[in-house]
């Protein structure tokens, strides 16, 4: 014996499994379950969105009749933190979670250009890989003092470069240069550290393997260059010397070559000497002298 049991829909109930499947800089995706399985009709959400930087609430209304659904929220702001509530359109009981935006990246390429009684701290413009990021925003730049253990704010620029001054000898520094942070201080972007010792030497952290590699490479690319440049002059010049021996060599051997013999004849050197310069040249022979075959 069965029975059939058919469950009434309760629209009371919270959306399932909200969680986030992917957050950028300015967007987010979520994704949650309709309060019970296989919806035989469109279900309306209200999806509010708080910004706990800003204070402020937007809510998104999303229809479907889906038992998962996936939905991107967008307009957000890099490195904001938000509150997101997702509910049936009755206002049933809620499902909440909170997520946090990507803040911007850290500036590029930060150096450092040792004068006299002062520092500048030099970097690449972040609107050159961030769109979402103004110039006008402007930059900050901290100061960590490793010696003291303290670490201190040195202000903010829309340029990209800072002047750095009454640095003490024998302290080791840290400084790092991020998008200007809003909202007392809660929305940063990511900051670029650069390490700078007693010496005056500036070293960024986060790239030394590869600075150390690229000067290396700057170095040695040349010299390599210069001994392959080398080598090829050097082939060259054996290559014509070994010409004009062969041309040298072919020149004396057919000015030594016997077409009678067939070869060329050389001497070798024993008949050589004063008494040949003076014997006179044999031309011929006479026909009354009988020739003698011993």
């Amino acid at each position: 014996d069965y029975v059939v049991v058919k469950m009434i829909p309760d629209n009371r109930l919270p959306p399932r499994h909200l969680h986030a499947v992917h957050t950028g800089k300015t967007f987010a995706v979520i994704k949650w379950e309709s309060p019970y399985d296989s919806p035989d009709q469109d279900m309306l959400y209200a999806v509010a969105v708080k910004d706990l930087v800003r204070k402020t609430d937007k809510i998104y209304k999303v229809k479907s009749r889906n038992s998962t659904v996936e939905y991107t929220i967008k307009k957000l702001e890099p490195g904001g933190k938000y509150h997101v509530i997702v509910q049936l359109g009755n206002m049933s009981k809620e499902s909440s979670m909170k997520i946090n935006t990507v803040p911007l990246s850290a500036p590029d390429a930060l150096k450092i250009i040792t004068e006299n009684d002062h520092i500048l701290l030099f970097w690449k413009s972040l609107a050159l890989k961030e769109s979402n990021f103004n110039e006008s925003r402007g930059y900050e730049i901290h100061m960590f003092d490793s010696l003291m253990n303290i670490t201190a704010y040195l202000g903010n620029t829309t340029e990209n470069f800072f002047k750095v001054s009454n640095l003490k000898i024998g302290h080791n520094y840290s400084f790092s240069v991020q998008a200007r942070c809003l909202y007392s201080g809660q929305m940063c972007g990511e900051p670029a550290t650069l390490l700078y010792d007693e010496l005056g030497t500036g070293e960024d952290s986060s790239a030394t393997k590869s600075g150390s590699s690229t000067d290396v490479a700057a170095i040695v690319v040349p010299v390599l260059f210069l001994l392959l440049v080398t080598l090829g002059i050097g082939f060259v010049v054996l290559y014509m010397r070994h010409r004009r021996l062969q041309n040298s060599f072919t020149a004396f051997a057919n000015s030594h070559y016997s077409s009678r013999l067939g070869s060329a004849i050389f001497s070798s050197g024993d008949d050589l000497g004063d008494e040949d310069d003076e014997a006179p040249m044999i031309t011929g022979f006479s026909d009354d002298v009988p020739m003698v075959i011993a």
